[in-house]
């Protein structure tokens, strides 16, 4: 195995793991947030515009696909709202569900939200209906199957538990499909801190199942993403019968989809994205009723996951995205919106080592070929 010099100190690489050949189904429904690929070459101005490599990001979701993986479109890990915006998204929707014909029994949901709606003084709750209303029919007129966004300007515009009530009642009502609702925390997105009418999450939560149980037809799913175990838990156990939870909760993930006594998670995750082989392996085991296998592949992704999803933690997406050029699946570390550049060299070399510990580092020499381009631009070679 090759080594590094990394600004901790030298490094021996371990190499990647051989995990388990994924044969779905599994035991679990997983759904990745997938990242999308940007394209360098194209004349832009990289802070303002969304430049996308579509060949890139539509190959990265086959891939997930023949791992056995679902795939989340057009969410947060793909910049949603933070460099992609609406008319980028509706693209990258409608490219990824014409690939997905060619994967028989492939699963993928999109992400409907308001974000062509700025929010701002004079939004109203109003607005953001018709908002939501368009984004849902347009993923619906595409063949795609709904999730429910979080709404900056709902969260703006909101005056009481009552007005998402409303809301999410009036959008309920009319999707053709049981969507998977998404309550995305703070920590991932300030502009959504207080979220369903409250800023403490358990008096939150109870809007939240509120609406669910009134609409539990039309609701497949609940994705929680407020990286607390105890309150999904909590949340999980108190869903109507044949309501998922969707575990968003990156740092604590495997005990949650490989659940208790009285229940589990289903998972529609971001860390999923540069995870993915390790994920197939680990339900390929739970598919087997081999949770020693299961933990064994799961345990070494935490600390990766939880260094990938530190504060401030909605700057992840530039750990996944430098994961994917570690192990190839695009030439070049630059990401939409200049993301790149959140994250320092010190976070990149701990987030290396800790892949190469977890067994994700595919080509050992290729990674570590492309963290020296990284430590030379940094001035660390």
């Amino acid at each position: 195995m090759p080594s590094i010099k990394l600004p901790e100190g030298d490094y021996a690489l371990q190499g990647p793991r051989d995990f388990p050949k994924a044969t779905p189904p599994f035991p679990r429904l997983a759904l990745a947030a997938a990242h999308v690929v940007a394209d360098t070459l194209a004349e832009q101005d990289p802070w303002l515009d969304a430049k996308i490599d579509w060949d890139r990001t539509i190959a990265f979701r086959k891939y997930l696909w023949s791992l056995g993986l679902g795939v989340a479109e057009a969410m947060d890990t793909a910049q949603r709202g933070m460099g992609l915006d609406w008319t980028a998204a509706q693209e990258l929707i409608r490219r990824s569900l014409d690939a997905m014909q060619d994967h028989p029994g492939a699963v993928m949901a999109s992400g409907a939200g308001t974000d062509h709606l700025a929010p701002g003084p004079d939004v109203t709750v109003d607005d953001v209906i018709r908002a939501y209303e368009e984004q849902c029919s347009a993923v619906e007129a595409m063949g795609g199957r709904i999730i429910l966004m979080a709404s900056r300007a709902l969260a703006k515009a909101a005056k009481s538990p009552a007005d998402y009530e409303r809301v999410y009642d009036r959008i309920l009502s009319q999707v053709k499909q049981p969507v998977i609702i998404h309550w995305l925390g703070e920590m991932f997105d300030p502009a959504l801190e207080g979220y369903w009418g409250n800023h403490d999450h358990m008096a939150a939560m109870e809007t939240a199942l509120s609406v669910i149980h009134a609409h539990a037809d039309k609701v497949d799913g609940v994705k929680v993403s407020l990286l607390d175990d105890q309150k999904e838990i909590a949340m999980r156990r108190r869903l109507p019968q044949r309501v998922r939870m969707y575990t968003g909760d990156d740092f604590n993930y495997p005990e949650l989809i490989a659940g208790d006594a009285q229940g589990y998670s289903d998972a529609l995750l971001g860390i999923f994205d540069p995870i993915a082989p390790a994920v197939g392996g680990a339900l390929a085991a739970l598919s087997h009723n081999d949770r020693a296998t299961y933990d064994a592949i799961m345990a070494p992704t935490v600390p990766l996951s939880r260094h990938i999803f530190k504060a401030p933690t909605r700057f992840y997406k530039t750990g996944v995205v430098f994961m994917a050029w570690l192990n190839g699946h695009q030439d070049h570390f630059v990401m939409v919106g200049g993301q790149q550049s959140t994250r320092s060299i010190r976070h990149f070399s701990e987030l290396f080592r800790l892949a190469d510990k977890a067994g994700l580092l595919r080509d050992p020499d290729m990674a570590v070929a492309r963290m020296k381009t990284l430590l030379a631009l940094h001035g660390a070679a």
